[in-house]
């Protein structure tokens, strides 16, 4: 019996990118023949779907605004065996796909498009983007123990199982740095390979904002941290403040021993009210860690569940 090949989806979100769109769609069907390309329109004020559509894209509305908006309906509404996500922005080589594609039938659940051990320090002109980019890629893999090296990076490949297990919580351009903490905290195959970044062609326009999406692209940092290690995120602040305390204690305990008197009693009311709140701190740490080990075993098992059932689905066909 002759295998069935696998079905691929192509995945563009786009929010007013009509110089660009044309030429990314050609692209990919040329890269990717017998791939469904799927443009998501969010929310466009120009011609981005009416050219997509042209182009022999499918293209839907998502009126949601926000990338991350736009990737929990894709990633709802598209049935594939392999997902190709880019941007519209035709800042991402088409021809790297065709490998990505191989890696996720290989067995990876998601692959990663490096532009930074590439060209993007070069191509990209905002350097803010870069120190931002370094900024987070150090924190997560500082974190987490890992080595990836383009944390935010839009081109990417994903399995069936990835897509459908996979919440979309973001709701903007943070949507990226959340599926790789995502990704590393519930141990998932994961593979990078390098891309040739080229930055944005003449009269197109990022809708990145530096200072705004930097600002969410910390605090999901922060939020995953806080949800995914509480132990050294509750840990590490109940030990600093019950540190404190304890040497407010011990500077109210060595003028006692001199003098025989407490001189400074609300000194010794705050640092033992410290000491408390930095114990409590690490409780709730050791219990919330226990709360988010169990959460990855739920999902360790949702997810051999529903790979089960594909597999079940597959075989009656």
């Amino acid at each position: 019996m002759q295998e069935k090949k696998a079905k691929t989806a192509v995945l563009l979100p786009c929010y007013n990118e009509e110089i660009t769109i044309g030429k990314v769609v050609r692209d990919f069907k040329a890269a990717l023949p017998g791939a469904d390309v799927y443009v998501y329109d969010n929310n466009s004020t120009d011609r981005t779907a009416e050219i997509a559509t042209a182009e022999g894209a499918t293209v839907r509305k998502e009126p949601r605004q926000g990338k991350g908006n736009v990737i929990r309906a894709m990633f709802e509404d598209i049935d594939a065996d392999v997902y190709v996500m880019a941007d519209g922005d035709d800042t991402y080589p088409a021809d790297a796909a065709p490998v990505m594609v191989a890696k996720i039938l290989e067995g990876y659940d998601m692959v990663i498009g490096d532009r930074l051990s590439s060209t993007y320090f070069q191509e990209n002109k905002r350097p803010f983007h870069n120190f931002g980019n370094r900024l987070v890629r150090g924190s997560i893999n500082g974190l987490f123990g890992a080595h990836v090296t383009d944390i935010m990076t839009g081109y990417r490949a994903f399995s069936f199982g990835f897509v459908k297990t996979y919440p979309v919580l973001s709701r903007g351009f943070e949507i990226e740095t959340e599926m790789t903490i995502h990704s590393l905290n519930n141990n998932l195959r994961l593979y990078e390979m390098p891309i040739q970044y080229r930055d944005r062609p003449a009269g197109s326009v990022s809708k990145l904002n530096t200072v705004g999406d930097g600002v969410k692209v910390m605090s999901t940092i922060f939020r995953m941290i806080r949800e995914y290690k509480p132990l050294p995120f509750f840990g590490g602040l109940g030990s600093i403040i019950g540190i404190i305390g304890i040497i407010l204690c011990g500077q109210v305990a060595s003028e006692f021993w001199a003098t025989g008197m407490v001189a400074r009693f609300p000194t010794l009311i705050g640092a033992v009210m410290l000491v408390i709140a930095g114990l409590l701190l690490i409780v709730a740490g050791i219990i919330l860690d226990v709360m988010a080990k169990n959460d990855r075993k739920t999902f360790i098992l949702e997810a051999n569940r529903f790979a089960y059932l594909k597999r079940h689905l597959a075989d009656r066909r």
